[in-house]
């Protein structure tokens, strides 16, 4: 183990998930700010248990623990700092600066940079732990062969070797950046004003699957004050897997 940017990271050459192997340490009394970071996941999970294979050493695979002090309707806002720290943290170590998906991707010209799935350990009527996973493709083999199209490397976007130890430091730094606001009011606004102006999904044409099953569509209009999606109509959604559209008649 060792502290960087403030946090205990743990380096493991495999795993099975680092997410799992850090929701079993938070259950067991792991502190807040625990990171374990693998170079390869036998069992990497996406959003709704999506597998996720990529080649050892290509990808930053990192979960971090926190225990947050926010009321439970603000936690996610946990998972949103770190996404925003790290499309920070990309444009600080190689220049290049990914758009935010709604709700927590990293793209560059809407092809999928990273990843990000967010759980958590309930205690009682308050949530005593939230564990973030992020897998931020770096190099080539990074994403499964059928996501060729759809997915980007950051050393394919930005020209050159990046050290995948010297990018979680800065993910890290960012990441405490805007952590440490969430508790208060202005930091929560400040939080979502940047995360606005990083996103590439607010006033795009979209569809949104939501959890049961149904599929909006719309224009993307504004983020809420809680981080909530709002499209036309004052239609808002707060969980959903969101497609960029094309506009009719041609557009990007």
């Amino acid at each position: 183990m060792e502290w960087i940017s403030g946090f205990a990271v743990t380096w493991v050459e495999a795993t099975g998930s680092t997410n799992a192997d850090l929701l079993a340490a938070a259950r067991q009394g792991a502190p807040s700010r625990s990171v374990i970071s693998a170079d390869h996941q036998h069992s990497g999970r996406g959003r709704r248990g999506r597998s996720w294979e990529a080649a050892p050493g290509s990808s930053l695979l990192f979960s971090v623990l926190i225990r947050p002090t926010v009321a439970a309707n603000h936690v996610h806002l946990v998972t949103t700092a770190l996404s925003l720290g790290a499309a920070e943290a990309c444009e600080t170590v190689t220049g290049v600066r990914p758009g935010l998906k709604w709700p927590n991707d990293l793209v560059v010209a809407d092809r999928k940079l990273a990843g990000v799935l967010a759980e958590s350990v309930a205690g009682g009527d308050r949530v005593e732990a939230v564990v973030v996973g992020m897998g931020l493709n770096v190099r080539a083999g990074a994403a499964p062969p059928e996501m060729a199209d759809t997915a980007v490397t950051l050393e394919e976007v930005g020209g050159a070797a990046v050290d995948r130890r010297e990018l979680l430091a800065a993910i890290l730094a960012r990441f405490s950046r805007w952590l440490e606001g969430i508790d208060e009011p202005e930091g929560r606004q400040r939080l979502l004003a940047a995360v606005r102006r990083a996103s590439v999904t607010l006033g795009r044409p979209v569809s949104v699957e939501l959890g049961d099953g149904r599929v909006l569509q719309g224009r993307a209009e504004e983020l809420d004050d809680t981080g909530g999606l709002v499209l036309d109509g004052g239609r808002r959604v707060v969980v959903g897997d969101v497609i960029h559209l094309r506009p009719r008649g041609g557009g990007d």
